[in-house]
């Protein structure tokens, strides 16, 4: 992970930073998977409350220059300004760790407890009420699958920053529980 770059979504009247995340994430998941799965990862600089404007992949050179080269891109052109391929700067605040946050929600887990015949639908709706889930403050992505066409959420967190660096994989999605990227 000694190289970078950044991909900025730029709104207008008719589309939100966060649906062109969205969008520019699906199609980066998609390529990811075909063309260098595990060699990419993925962190949202100005993350708060939204994962913000910024989606920035982290690899070496040649992994961001095979995956640029790909037409992933399209229909994306006009909405996005992607930067220069970079090496990390010397100066950098530490490492930490990138990963998705998943959590079944509770019509999924009372569906569940049905289905094995562990609970009743109606001991379900006891046992397991919305209230006692509270929903995930973290920010996230909304996906749709290609395959089953439901839409989910990918919870990101980004980890405590440190000054020790990991190795590990990287998913589709360029996220790691273990892996670090360097943070700057």
């Amino acid at each position: 992970m000694d190289h970078y770059l950044d991909i900025r979504v730029e709104p207008d009247l008719e589309i939100t930073a966060p649906a062109l995340m969205n969008n520019l994430f699906a199609k980066f998941h998609r390529t990811m998977a075909q063309v260098c799965h595990g060699r990419v990862a993925v962190s949202f600089p100005y993350h708060a409350r939204t994962l913000g404007d910024v989606l920035r992949l982290h690899g070496r050179r040649d992994a961001l220059e095979l995956l640029m080269a790909q037409p992933w891109l399209k229909g994306l052109r006009d909405y996005t300004r992607v930067g220069e391929i970079l090496p990390v700067p010397r100066e950098i605040e530490g490492y930490r760790c990138v990963s998705r946050v998943q959590k079944k929600s509770p019509r999924n887990l009372r569906r569940r407890s049905v289905a094995k015949g562990w609970l009743t639908e109606e001991e379900a709706l006891q046992q397991i009420p919305d209230s006692r889930h509270p929903q995930l403050t973290l920010p996230y992505l909304q996906l749709q699958s290609l395959s089953s066409k439901n839409v989910m959420r990918i919870y990101i967190r980004h980890g405590e920053i440190s000054q020790l660096t990991a190795e590990g994989e990287y998913s589709s999605y360029g996220l790691s529980r273990q892996a670090t990227i360097p943070w700057f």
